[in-house]
């Protein structure tokens, strides 16, 4: 009854949002469902397909640093149109790979670096390209979040647009081999990085700032800003966009408790995106069509947990917590899903449909925790900052996931070559089981309770 008297305008927002990172999701997978094809076409070693992804996972990271104040700077809806154009350009830009790093080598060989072959250099820029474009994503989607909806609905709508990630990596595997099949690995680049230009109309049509929006109704934005404080809430949106310097976020512990947490995780969802595919090939013997059922189940899976996940925090707000303080409950809880993919590799063996339902849990757990994580920034930043701090924080995560990336390239080169690649996806899978109860112990060390920043 009292949603149908406020309005529900915000909730199409969050499906815009939903549907870029559904797509932002898409065009990042169509590389690591193609490895398996694209190794043997061009002789790549592990750590040459470790070094293409950690070149996106790099730039990405570095990009996120620039892209949270850019988005700042610019504004949500401008900010976002520049990103989907630039990774959607990123994208495509992958089917001309090789004549790309054709060029990149005869650049290197004139000022003496040689041995860098067409193929890696061509996707390592093309990764490049995407990387820089995909960096606005979040922090665009949370400073709309942030915008449309009051605290105590933020977790939930970060949830389901966050979900995108899930269904984007579910249509991947779905389509993209047939699309590979039947007009080759240059056209699925094509093709799937087309859409994101038909999502800019829809966005360009339908979002404003909720102050400038004529379809938000007076009931919907009083709602919206319900549970902030007025007088801020007013300051922000009369004010000109503030520059904060990082110097000065980084003297919060909130703001070294989000980027740690996301330093610790983000690489375990970098790792299973990047290299699921060739986990189902090196140990189970699956082709990229053979592998696109299981792995349409497993991202499935995944999606459950990143719209639960986005609800859970609100059980424990509904008994009187603050939002931070429920949220971090039901960040412990979720932190000990993960060590169930300890059993993955153990039990593997049995049939491959068991270590697919293992990591579909654990990887779950990463969404749900994904969205409570990102709305611990608006919970205690304001609305200036936020794409600042969600930038520091990417920062940190992109560097984990390099780090995880060059981690398991070597170590699948190294027990491939003594012919036991099951104790390197072991291991592998052993650190991301864990990485979550670490990253939640020296959060709440950080910030044992609710501290707002009300000083910037």
């Amino acid at each position: 009854m009292q949603s149908s008297t406020i309005g529900k305008y915000r909730w199409t927002i969050c499906a815009l949002l939903f549907f870029a990172t559904t797509i932002n999701y898409l065009d990042r997978q169509v590389l690591s469902l193609l490895k398996p094809s694209l190794e043997v076409e061009f002789g790549w070693k592990d750590s040459d397909y470790a070094n293409i992804a950690a070149t996106f996972q790099f730039i990405y990271a570095i990009a996120l640093l620039f892209a949270g104040r850019v988005i700042d700077k610019l504004g949500t809806k401008r900010g976002y149109t520049w990103a989907i154009v630039l990774w959607s350009v990123g994208a495509i830009v992958h089917a001309v790979s090789i004549p790309i790093g054709g060029a990149i080598g005869k650049i290197l060989s004139v000022i003496g670096i040689t041995g860098v072959g067409a193929s890696v250099a061509g996707f390592m820029f093309s990764r490049a390209v995407l990387a820089v474009g995909e960096a606005g994503n979040f922090p665009a989607a949370i400073k709309a979040t942030a915008e449309y909806f009051p605290k105590k609905e933020r977790s939930f709508a970060t949830g389901i647009f966050n979900s995108g990630a899930n269904v984007g990596a579910v249509l991947a595997p779905v389509s993209v081999p047939w699309i590979a099949a039947a007009w080759g690995w240059g056209a699925a680049f094509i093709i799937i990085g087309g859409i994101g230009f038909v999502w800019l109309i829809f966005w360009w049509l339908m979002y404003e700032r909720p102050e400038k929006q004529k379809r938000l109704s007076a009931e919907e934005y009083a709602y919206i800003n319900s549970d902030s404080d007025n007088e801020q809430a007013a300051a922000d949106e009369a004010a000109p966009p503030a520059k904060v310097s990082w110097t000065k976020l980084l003297a919060y512990r909130q703001t070294w408790a989000f980027t740690f947490g996301k330093f610790m995780t983000d690489g375990v969802w970098w790792f299973f995106l990047f290299w699921l595919p060739a986990y189902l090939k090196d140990q189970h013997g699956m082709t990229p069509l053979s592998m696109s059922m299981p792995l349409a189940i497993l991202y499935t899976i995944t999606g459950v947990g990143s719209v639960t996940g986005g609800w859970f925090p609100m059980y424990f707000i509904k008994k009187g917590y603050t939002p931070y303080d429920g949220r971090m409950r039901a960040m412990l809880v979720i932190a000990l899903i993960p060590l169930v993919v300890l059993l993955a590799q153990p039990f593997g063996d049995a049939n491959y449909w068991i270590p697919v339902v293992l990591i579909g849990i654990g990887t779950a757990a990463h969404q749900a925790w994904s969205a409570n994580i990102f709305t611990t920034v608006s919970d205690m930043f304001p609305k200036k900052a936020i794409g600042s701090v969600v930038g520091i924080g990417g920062f940190a995560g992109g560097m984990g996931g390099v780090l995880m990336t060059k981690l398991g390239g070597a170590l699948f080169d190294h027990y491939k070559a003594v012919d036991h690649i099951k104790t390197g996806y072991t291991i592998m899978f052993t650190i991301c089981a864990l990485a979550y109860l670490v990253a939640w112990i020296v959060m709440k060390t950080l910030v044992p309770k609710y501290r707002p920043i009300s000083d910037l």
